[in-house]
């Protein structure tokens, strides 16, 4: 079975990511987008889920899957799926992803003390956002 999970791991935001200060994700109208749906998820429940709870869960959620998801769970991640670092989160609007020790993560504004922090901390592990564009 595949995982997207890391630990003590930051993803920092990609390289050519537009913004220099974190945005929040906009709805697509009365809808709430994959990023938006993650922004939410991370910043209300900071280091509740793993990459692979915030992932499934919102696939499950758009799929509109419901009750024991264990099957749907193992079929999911029996292939590889895109990573928090493929997210728009810190590609797009500026929001680093903190895996910590127990792989739960939080999300942090790329302008705010506590990514700096994480950033300069030899300790943490660091990879970039994959970019938008080659």
């Amino acid at each position: 079975m595949h995982t997207t999970n890391y630990f003590n791991t930051l993803i920092e935001i990609a390289e050519d990511c537009p913004v220099a200060a974190a945005e929040e994700p906009p709805m697509k109208g009365e809808d709430k987008t994959v990023a938006r749906l993650q922004f939410e998820m991370m910043l209300e429940h900071p280091y509740r889920y793993s990459s692979d709870e915030v992932i499934f869960g919102i696939f499950a959620a758009r799929n509109g899957l419901q009750g024991s998801l264990q099957t749907e769970r193992e079929q999911f991640f029996s292939k590889g799926q895109a990573c928090l670092r493929s997210s728009p989160l810190p590609k797009r609007y500026g929001w680093g992803v903190h895996h910590n020790a127990e792989g739960k993560v939080a999300i942090y504004p790329v302008d705010s003390e506590e990514y700096r922090r994480l950033a300069a901390d030899t300790g943490v592990k660091k990879v970039k956002a994959m970019r938008s564009r080659r």
